[in-house]
């Protein structure tokens, strides 16, 4: 199994453990690990055609059966090319024979847009990796050959053959429809995989200790999965429906076994608080010893009980995402929280002891203006004037941190119809941004590169003729601008379009469980300047005033689930390592060549397919 980066980021990655997990538990897999090796290794490995091994037995990746990606990040595309090639396999999936381990692309992205990557992938995993790892490796197992195999997966949620689909398109270049080969039974769409109820499920957490990752030796554990608050630009909140929040005792569990290894644990949701005993969990983690740190935190369910707890473990900063500093722009994006809510959780974060606070913002949301822009300045003033005062009161002052980034419309929201903000705006606004931020005390800022911007946008935007760009990039070393150039694709098609007329869009093969019609209400929503509210904040006094001001929000509490499920699974997982070491490393047989990424190998000897 591979993660397409560098060893610290992989292994910083939750969703790649517990894919290493999830593989290790099959009892006719052998899972293991490889990653992009570090730039002088991979130069020199290039040169030398080195043989790309796994981390765990130095073997060669072209040797197993499987050839597995997790796949969290746009910018990681042309890395999986670099690997393949490491490997000696086919970068193309049209060029793989029965020779050829099968590759299979996971993760995130599969969750928004496969497409730029569909040209490279036998098979892509499109959903959560609890109901796609068993059926995957029963099906390796079950296949004679490779053809069975794939015919065998296509018959089951979540896995989706690009060869088995033709692209049609209009004159113009958009996409007409995806037909399935004739006589292949391949779905259109593909229904997403989801695990649908989270009782007897173990909660993804880090499986294997090491001090060479972002976080150090510290536990990982997901809280939460999915959110229902519905923010329009958030692919996340919207593809990880519906809300579930794994069972309170398996994370404490999980968090004793792992205490010997970790004195700090980061709670991993996009809806921390959503959990139905989340105090109670904080309570017991404090207890064990441990210092929390929770991923970002939703303003509308913060409450003192929860801030005191974060602030005994030892907490000093916490992060929130306010997106804009106008409340106008803030029912644009559906984002449900006010500037005077976000004041208020400011004072009682600051009144309980937690000295900084990280906050995140974006530019190019739909209507935006310079008056949202000072709101931006205005409130983060606003801000540090409450973290100001409650630092000297203590005596000691913290700093507040800034985030800025221009928004990318992503797939399967309510804003994947519009195109990324001509670019010349976006500079102007974040030159704007700096303008009204410097020179402020006990700040610090930063603003996403609007070029950078415009890259990410083509691989969230893209389809399948963006693959080519991708191989070029890995072979020119990371010039984006010259590898479009040189495949003469039409970038601007994709990231500056509007596509709100566009009959199918690229990742319309994939089915995440919404239908287009809810998309498309809130997009008209968000024009209107409409909130869009869980059931749960309906009863809300601060919200009560809606009503008055014409705004009637409309309350989400049904979701389509996807179809795709699994019941329940092993409590037992796969052992923690021990502190600084890499779970199963060793020297290995003699074999000489680079490695930094998994492979999954089977029991089973090698089946040949054609």
């Amino acid at each position: 199994m591979a993660f397409p980066n560098s060893y610290y980021v992989g292994m910083s990655n939750l969703g790649f453990q517990t894919a290493y997990r999830l593989f290790n538990e099959q009892p006719e897999v052998v899972c293991e690990r490889v990653f992009l090796p570090p730039k002088g290794a991979l130069r020199d490995g290039q040169a030398a055609r080195v043989p790309l091994l796994t981390l765990e037995s130095q073997s060669r990746v072209s040797d197993f059966d499987l050839f597995a990606f997790s796949v969290s990040f746009e910018w990681d595309y042309p890395n999986i090319v670099t690997l393949l090639r490491l490997a000696g396999i086919p970068v193309y999936a049209r060029d793989r024979s029965w020779r050829h381990p099968l590759v299979v692309i996971g993760g995130a992205v599969t969750f928004l847009n496969p497409e730029p990557l569909a040209p490279f992938a036998d098979v892509v995993a499109a959903g959560e990796g609890e109901a796609l790892v068993p059926a995957l490796v029963a099906s390796m197992t079950e296949s004679a050959d490779r053809q069975s195999a794939l015919r065998q997966l296509i018959s089951q949620p979540g896995f989706y053959v690009p060869a088995y689909y033709t692209v049609h398109r209009a004159p113009d270049g958009t996409i007409t429809g995806y037909e399935p080969a004739p006589g292949s039974d391949a779905p259109a769409p593909v229904t997403k995989a989801g695990l649908r109820g989270t009782e007897e499920s173990q909660p993804p957490h880090t499986v294997v200790f090491t001090p060479d990752t972002e976080f150090g030796s510290r536990l990982l554990v997901e809280v939460v999965r999915g959110c229902a608050n519905l923010c329009r630009f958030c692919w996340a909140g919207y593809n990880y429906l519906p809300v579930r929040a794994f069972p309170v005792e398996r994370i404490l569990s999980v968090a004793r076994e792992a205490r010997p290894h970790a004195s700090r644990i980061g709670l991993v949701s996009i809806a921390l608080c959503d959990h139905p005993q989340i105090e109670y969990l904080l309570e017991a983690l404090v207890e064990m010893g441990y210092a929390i740190s929770p991923a970002s935190l939703r303003l509308d369910d913060l409450n003192e009980t929860i801030v005191r707890f974060l602030q005994r473990s030892g907490e000093r900063s916490v992060t929130i995402a306010p997106e804009t500093g106008s409340d106008r722009l803030r029912r644009v994006i559906n984002k449900t929280v006010t500037n005077a809510e976000i004041l208020d959780k400011a004072d009682l974060i600051f009144q309980a002891g937690i000295e900084n606070l990280k906050l995140y913002y974006m530019i190019g949301l739909p209507t935006e203006d310079d008056a949202d822009l000072a709101a931006l300045r205005d409130l983060t003033l606003e801000i540090r004037d409450r973290m100001v005062r409650h630092g000297r009161a203590r005596g000691r002052l913290g700093r507040i941190v800034a985030s800025i980034n221009p928004m990318i419309p992503k797939p399967g929201t309510a804003f994947q119809w519009l195109p990324l903000e001509d670019l010349a705006v976006l500079e102007a606004k974040a030159k704007r941004v700096r303008g009204l931020l410097s020179g402020i005390d006990n700040l610090q800022f930063s603003v996403k590169s609007v070029r950078h911007s415009f890259h990410q946008a083509l691989l969230s935007l893209g389809d399948r003729r963006v693959a080519p760009v991708i191989e070029a990039v890995a072979r020119n070393g990371g010039n984006w601008r010259s590898a479009i150039a040189e495949v003469g694709l039409d970038a601007d098609f994709f990231v500056f379009r509007d596509r709100r007329h566009d009959a199918v869009l690229p990742w319309n093969i994939i089915d995440g469980g919404l239908k287009t019609s809810f998309f498309r209400k809130e997009f008209d929503r968000s024009l209107r300047e409409e909130w869009t509210l869980p059931q749960k904040h309906l009863e809300e006094p601060s919200l009560r005033p809606l009503a008055a001001r014409g705004e009637s929000p409309v309350a989400v509490d049904r979701y389509r689930i996807p179809a795709a499920t699994v019941g329940p699974q092993p409590m037992d997982c796969h052992p923690a390592g021990r502190p600084g070491r890499a779970q199963g490393h060793r020297s290995g047989s003699g074999s000489r060549g680079i490695g930094g990424l998994p492979a999954t190998r089977s029991v089973a000897p090698r089946r040949h397919g054609t």
